[in-house]
């Protein structure tokens, strides 16, 4: 309590202080209406580097790209002072001085010659229009006294800078600057600065787009304006500079990303991606190159992701997004479709992690059947004998399928869903053979995702598109199984780095290519060692494409994005801890040394993986050792048994490659893998040199069903010492197998007839063998 105060100043005290609450009250009551975060907030989402990728307007479908301070050239922050309002940093919102100056220059002249606005002022007309009255000026003086209460003078700079209206749907200087000059804020020249600082005055008579001349003229009055701040040269070089702008046009760049985020956004005013503008242009432009070639409704898809970082620095979902026959909307990098032959890198390497392969196994691509699923290769064709680097770089099938049955189908999902790859299956449906050859669903994010295990020592790692999304990443595979596929992929592995026919080899890049079943998917996956990159090629609605695989649509278009984001030389890689070469021998699959030169028919060099040389798979058809050993005459020309052959024997070792093999060996292994024959004193035995006939058909023969319909019966029968032998009650050759494509169908004496009944349209492959080695095959079609 003042007790010296007179009398007569009370009421004024208690005056003031009831105006004091008053306002206080008011001010709570009716706050400023600062920018809030509401859903019609306007959204920028944005590259790395702060280019705009896609703008999404607020609710009056206005364009604003948030900008702090420090991303505005500081020629913009000395012109908007110096021109707008000097004494912005010491005043409290409003500037008397100005404001007397502005109602002395009306009364006068009878109109507005200056308003006399602070900068915050403007600011509160921009947050809250008034009418231009004293009333509305009332409303603003009031308006930016509270904001100078609440906010800081950078803030209100800073709310000035992203809301000041820019003409047409623009605020903002970044939004300015981006629409009309093309360049961040930061890069603005003097000129420019002024020509934006001047914009808000007018936004509609002063557009450079539309209105060069009046911008110019605005602008120089600005630039004059600046002497004694600017150089004289600066000013000088800023007035020759015409006021020039492109047309307004709206950022477009990976716009089912920017759709894509939108939705996390959570009224942020603006998103960070991980996104290099750069490289996702030059990934719409040589997708869009390629619409010419593609028939209607087919879109594409790519991904690009830095394996250091796994940082998504290019997405492009569709193949047009202005092209709605092409399914623009649909987002393909979600999609879950059919990967086709793209697991197969994935396959191999987990065996080789379980030990049951190495680089050089061999295997048979040959008509087989496991458990009634019998496979074919795209090409409709076999290779017979194939080791594992040459099944996995000609992307075979029936190999694979070989190879996920001894690994089992459940576990090969399990150990991916572990490495972060999780394959979708239809309703009811459960991990079978045919998921090697694309039986299930994965997603193009989720696949390149997993391929950067083979750049990142097995680790792989989900796609990041925000800078502050978390790393995430699995193991996949060891860094040895790894490097090995990797290597297998780009190289063709060590036989293949001999002969320089490694697809990948001059550039670095190990890539893997996919058909989904119907030609509905193209897929190519590829990793250097900066990037890994996939893409997809079909029609969103499934619809087949005849003609469309990975091989001829989808790698090409992958080779060109590694050849225009990722030019360089690969850097030299050594292999890791347990990875080395090794001699391993065939039909053995082991390593060499150590082994007696007549049991290795074949030499390979093979990537072997913690010191371990897996034999090669069990005989799938026959009983009985691989290696095994046989009995000759002292000269070694003639086998004999010691039962039937009078006088000194000596043994000799033998390999026995898989039963399905011996058919497809060449004149020269089948000498060396066959016993030579019979002595005559054992004339009873087995003669397999003699072979073995089908007769009952003919190779090439074309049967048809009958009139009504039915199925056509073969009946077939074996000609050869075999039967022979079994006629004389003697010898091993006594039984024969039969194959009809690749499935064993009978094991029969062979002097048996053998029937079947072709119920399906196609091909069948008929194969007869005896344990000898001996064999006949023939190929009919049903139509």
């Amino acid at each position: 309590m003042a007790a010296g105060l007179p009398l007569r100043f009370r009421p004024l005290r208690h005056g003031l202080a009831v105006l004091l609450g008053a306002m206080l009250i008011a001010d709570q009551l009716l706050p400023p209406p600062l920018p809030g975060h509401d859903t019609g907030q306007a959204l920028l989402i944005v590259a790395r580097d702060g280019t705009p990728l896609r703008a999404f307007p607020d609710r009056n479908h206005v364009w604003r790209h948030p900008v702090a301070l420090g991303d505005v050239a500081p020629a913009y922050h000395e012109a908007l002072l110096r021109y707008e309002d000097r004494y912005f940093r010491w005043h409290p919102g409003v500037n008397p001085f100005a404001l007397a100056r502005a109602a002395g220059q009306w009364a006068i002249n009878g109109r507005i010659v200056s308003g006399g606005s602070t900068i915050t002022m403007q600011v509160a007309r921009i947050l809250e229009p008034t009418p231009r009255s004293l009333t509305g000026k009332g409303r603003q003086i009031l308006r930016a006294l509270q904001l100078e209460a609440r906010l800081s003078k950078d803030e209100i700079l800073t709310l000035y800078l992203n809301h000041a209206p820019m003409g047409g749907v623009l605020e903002g200087v970044e939004a300015a600057s981006r629409a009309y000059l093309g360049k961040p804020a930061r890069r603005l020249t003097h000129a420019e600065a002024a020509l934006l600082v001047v914009l808000p005055q007018a936004p509609s008579l002063l557009r450079p787009d539309r209105h060069p001349a009046a911008a110019r003229a605005a602008r120089d009055k600005v630039l004059q304006r600046m002497r004694g701040t600017w150089r004289e040269a600066d000013i000088a070089d800023a007035l020759q500079e015409p006021a020039y702008a492109q047309a307004l046009r709206e950022p477009l760049l990976a716009p089912l990303l920017a759709e894509r985020l939108k939705r996390t956004a959570a009224g942020r005013p603006r998103l960070d991606t991980t996104l290099d503008a750069q490289a996702q242009q030059t990934v719409e432009l040589l997708l869009a190159d390629r619409l010419g070639g593609l028939p209607a409704r087919v879109s594409m898809a790519a991904l690009v992701v830095d394996n250091a970082s796994l940082e998504v620095r290019a997405y492009a979902g569709s193949a047009d997004f202005s092209d709605a026959e092409r399914f623009s909307h649909v987002d393909m990098v979600q999609a879950a479709r059919s990967p086709g032959s793209t697991l197969k890198p994935f396959l191999y390497g987990l065996a080789l992690d379980e030990g049951l392969i190495h680089s050089e196994s061999l295997l048979a691509d040959v008509p087989q059947s496991f458990g009634g699923y019998q496979p074919g290769n795209f090409q409709q064709s076999f290779h017979g004998p194939v080791s594992v680097s040459e099944a996995l770089t000609k992307s075979l099938n029936v190999p694979a399928v070989e190879v996920l049955e001894r690994l089992d189908p459940v576990r090969f999902v399990a150990l991916l869903r572990r490495g972060g790859l999780k394959l979708e299956f239809a309703k009811g449906g459960e991990p079978n053979l045919a998921v090697i050859l694309g039986g299930a669903s994965t997603r193009l994010e989720q696949l390149v995702g997993a391929y950067t295990a083979f750049a990142r020592q097995g680790l792989a790692g989900k796609p990041r598109y925000t800078p502050d999304a978390p790393v995430e990443e699995q193991r996949m595979l060891s860094a040895g199984a790894a490097f090995i596929i990797r290597d297998l992929l780009e190289s063709g592995g060590p036989l293949g780095r001999a002969v320089e026919s490694g697809a990948g080899i001059r550039r670095g890049i190990a890539w893997k290519t996919g058909t989904s079943f119907g030609f509905r998917d193209a897929w190519s996956v590829g990793v250097s060692d900066r990037y890994t990159i996939g893409v997809w090629v079909g029609r969103p609605d499934g619809t087949p494409n005849p003609g469309f695989f990975g091989a001829n649509i989808a790698a090409p278009l992958l080779v060109d994005l590694f050849n225009a984001l990722d030019a360089g030389p690969p850097a030299p890689r050594t292999p890791p801890h347990g990875v080395k070469q090794e001699r391993i021998c065939w039909p053995l699959g082991t390593r060499a040394a150590g082994v007696d030169d007549r049991l290795c028919h074949q030499s390979r060099l093979a990537w072997t993986l913690n010191d371990a040389a897996p034999p090669t798979f069990p005989d799938r058809l026959r009983g009985g050792e691989a290696r095994y050993d046989i009995q000759l005459t002292p000269d070694g020309q003639l086998r004999a048994r010691p039962d039937c052959h009078a006088g000194p024997l000596e043994t000799r070792p033998m390999a026995r490659w898989p039963a399905v093999l011996e058919p497809w060996l060449d004149d020269n292994l089948r000498r060396r893998a066959l016993p030579p024959q019979w002595a005559a004193s054992c004339a009873g035995q087995a003669r397999p040199e003699s072979g073995l006939k089908i007769v009952g058909a003919s190779n090439g023969e074309i049967l048809r069903r009958s009139a009504g319909g039915d199925a056509p019966l073969l009946h077939l029968e074996v000609r050869g010492h075999a039967v022979r032998s079994q006629t004389a009650g003697t010898g091993p050759g006594s039984e024969v197998v039969w194959l009809v494509n690749g499935r064993p169908s009978a094991r029969q004496p062979a002097g048996k007839g053998f029937e079947q009944r072709l119920t399906e349209p196609g091909r069948y492959d008929i194969t007869v063998l005896d344990d000898s080695g001996a064999y006949d095959r023939i190929s009919l079609s049903v139509r």
